[in-house]
């Protein structure tokens, strides 16, 4: 079984177990940027929350947004799985999951979901079972996908629950040809979910705005970037999201539009805005990089029961 070693632990986040806990305890007890309190299941029958955007920033920066995603997540129940849909910063383009193995991290191992990975290939044309898009030095050390891996591993502690990385590099096509991909594929990955029956919650990995900001001028007009993609989000709106998202430093308009084309598919009905700051709001650092980190969760009218 291939294992996919933690590469970021000890640099992005916290590289032992307790410290790792430590951290990530501080980062939800937050009561100005985080939720204020530890995650907690009610072990719900249903569930209403079926997916979410999450930020990938060192947990320095970004990592109480992050808390409020999975927070949300998890408090009604665990599911069965989580799909990450993570963007790619190095030059893949394909879209590939991760098909067989493990994920390592300091707080434990997550499985894959071989069953409805394989179901997702076997149904789609576009997704690719792809090991090289997360093992070796070329594209397999990618931090957007590993960095959601702890919140997940804290938040169920021992409980099961599988995980498949899906990672998106197709930006480099245009936008016409780029959205008819995503579209596809989300068509596909709904599908094989509503085949293999899964309890499944699926999740967006993306920073928003990577802009050099000097002032608070600056920082406004950053903002007003942001605004208009968190607001073709909220209105539920692939295309618009997808079309503001390639117009801004947005790293990830792939993730959050198939997020929201995949969540359509499977009758989402209302987005919640959870959390928006920026890494000059949560540390007071004018910077060539300051950047935006957002949460929300997506949610569907009438609970579904797994």
């Amino acid at each position: 079984m291939e294992i996919r070693k933690a590469s970021h632990a000890g640099s992005w986040y916290s590289g032992t177990e307790s410290e790792l806990e430590k951290e990530l305890e501080v980062l939800f007890k937050n009561t100005e940027f985080g939720p204020g309190e530890l995650p907690k299941s009610r072990k719900l029958e249903s569930r209403n929350i079926i997916g979410a955007v999450s930020p990938h920033a060192g947990y320095y920066y970004s990592g109480e947004c992050a808390a409020f995603t999975y927070f949300n997540i998890f408090k009604e129940k665990i599911p069965e799985t989580i799909i990450l849909l993570g963007t790619d910063h190095v030059g893949y383009n394909k879209i590939g999951l991760m098909e067989e193995g493990i994920w390592r991290t300091p707080l434990g191992d997550l499985d894959i979901d071989s069953s409805l990975a394989r179901n997702i290939c076997d149904i789609s044309e576009i997704i690719i079972s792809d090991r090289s898009a997360f093992f070796g030095n070329l594209f397999g050390s990618e931090h957007n996908i590993e960095i959601q891996l702890p919140f997940i591993k804290y938040c169920v502690k021992e409980q099961d629950v599988k995980i498949i990385p899906i990672k998106y590099g197709i930006r480099k096509f245009n936008r016409f040809d780029s959205f008819n991909i995503l579209e596809q594929a989300a068509t596909d990955i709904a599908q094989s979910i509503k085949t293999m029956k899964r309890d499944v919650v699926i999740v967006a990995s993306t920073d928003f705005s990577h802009e050099p900001v000097r002032n608070e001028k600056d920082l406004a007009v950053m903002k007003e970037k942001d605004k208009a993609v968190i607001n073709g989000f909220l209105a539920l709106d692939p295309e618009s999201t997808f079309k503001a998202a390639l117009n801004t430093s947005v790293c990830g308009p792939q993730t959050i539009t198939s997020l929201l084309l995949i969540c359509k598919n499977l009758k989402a009905t209302k987005a919640e805005s959870l959390k928006y700051f920026t890494s000059y709001d949560r540390r007071g650092i004018f910077g060539p990089h300051t950047v935006g980190y957002f949460s929300v969760v997506l949610k569907i009218e009438n609970s579904i029961i797994m």
